[in-house]
């Protein structure tokens, strides 16, 4: 597998983009191909807009702004918050450059497209790059040129547990947390069906999944049957979870609901749902790494994406100037702090990652225990809805067999182009 993460595929990428191409996750994809970003009620020209993920962002963006004004009494402009998930950014934004934000914020997969574009304007301060870690400060540049403000070091996947229902030994091994929930007429939960965390369980089998050279097109290697164990193992070892009487396949609102009404005491989620977790299962909520599974009559580790949310600057707006000066106040140690306060959200700041509440939070510490096990999400659009095909049937009851992985792989590895 060769990744190659060169500009020297920009038209291609940005033609495609514009065409109306989408990667990522379906569950996560809107229906609307284009978007108003306009939120103005008055003078566009006096207004800068600021894109968030949720409605939840808005009150620290509000507190963020405060805080830039008094350090910036001259800022000409009211600050606008649109909220787009950041994993839509950047369908939603090169379908309408025109009327994209001036600041926006997204996830590292998105980086690439955004970059071919051209409407990221590339990062010239350096304390961007010297004030975070370095995995997000990679995550954030392409060809060694950064092209957003590293935000956050949070966007992956852990598995949190009822503290109530669990023996330290039992985390270590999916297969003695979902024989203990059984045994208790619980469930354990993960979502099958999304192509994000189905990649856990081939992550550390020595099977591939990553882009070719041109950037777009995926090699995966997932149907071998020279590799050990082979890639029919391993969708047999998924398809003996789905099946198990401890396990229900689901995201995060089963997740949530489960956790509150008792029927759930496990599942695999990010550092997002903490809040709704400690309110379910208060001083009883723990957060560890992914465990081991079995494959083949092995334990092997579970292994999982590690993702990054920034900030980038829209290159074509006439207010780019402030832009980098706001994205760069909104991306600081202070702004970091106060984001991981109010919302749990893990600093990629090396000053805030230090703080005793950072260092205080299981999930945060989880993911760092998970973090040598985990890799980039880096694979092309082709890739989301023959995962979430199989995943659906893996759920659904129906066992796999080598036809059928064929047949899934050649999908994946298809062209952009067909």
């Amino acid at each position: 597998m060769s990744i190659n993460r060169s500009i020297a595929v920009i038209p291609l990428i940005a033609a495609l983009m514009l065409c109306g191409c989408t990667g990522g996750d379906p569950a996560k994809k809107s229906s609307e191909s284009h978007v108003s970003f306009s939120t103005a009620s008055g003078d566009a020209t006096k207004e800068m807009t600021i894109s968030v993920g949720t409605e939840d962002d808005i009150p620290v963006l509000n507190q963020i702004t405060e805080n830039f004004k008094k350090k910036n009494p001259d800022f000409p402009y009211t600050i606008k918050p649109v909220v787009i998930s950041e994993a839509d950014v950047k369908n939603k934004v090169l379908t309408n450059i025109n009327g994209a934000p001036d600041v926006f914020t997204f996830a590292d997969d998105q980086l690439n497209a955004l970059a071919a574009s051209g409407i990221l304007e590339k990062v010239g301060d350096k304390s961007a790059a010297n004030d975070n870690i370095k995995a997000a400060v990679e995550a954030a540049s392409v060809d060694g040129k950064l092209y957003a403000y590293p935000m956050t070091a949070d966007n992956g996947y852990i598995m949190y547990y009822n503290k109530k229902f669990f023996d330290d030994s039992d985390l270590t091994s999916l297969d003695k947390m979902m024989k203990k929930a059984a045994s208790k007429g619980k469930k354990i939960t993960m979502d099958l069906t999304s192509g994000w965390y189905l990649y856990s369980f081939y992550g550390e089998t020595g099977l591939k999944l990553g882009l070719a050279d041109d950037g777009l097109t995926n090699v995966c290697d997932w149907n071998s049957t020279k590799n050990s164990p082979s890639g029919l193992d391993v969708a047999d070892a998924i398809y003996k979870v789905a099946s198990n009487p401890g396990f229900l396949s689901g995201g995060d609102d089963v997740l949530t609901a489960g956790a509150k009404d008792g029927s759930v005491v496990a599942g695999v989620s990010g550092v997002w749902l903490s809040t709704n977790l400690a309110a379910a299962w208060g001083d009883d909520l723990g957060a560890v790494k992914l465990p081991t599974y079995t494959v083949a009559g092995k334990q092997v580790q579970m292994a999982s994406y590690a993702g990054y949310k920034m900030v980038g600057v829209n290159s074509f707006s006439s207010k780019k100037e402030w832009g980098n000066k706001f994205a760069a106040f909104m991306t600081n140690e202070e702004s970091q702090t106060l984001r991981f306060q109010k919302r749990g959200q893990g600093p990629s700041n090396k000053k805030a990652s230090e703080s005793s509440d950072v260092k205080a939070s299981p999930a945060i510490q989880a993911l760092l225990s998970q973090s040598s096990n985990s890799s980039l999400q880096r694979v092309g659009q082709k890739y989301w809805d023959p995962a979430f095909a199989f995943g659906s049937e893996l759920v659904s009851g129906k066992k796999p067999d080598q036809k059928w992985i064929d047949q899934m792989v050649k999908q994946i590895n298809a062209s952009v182009i067909d």
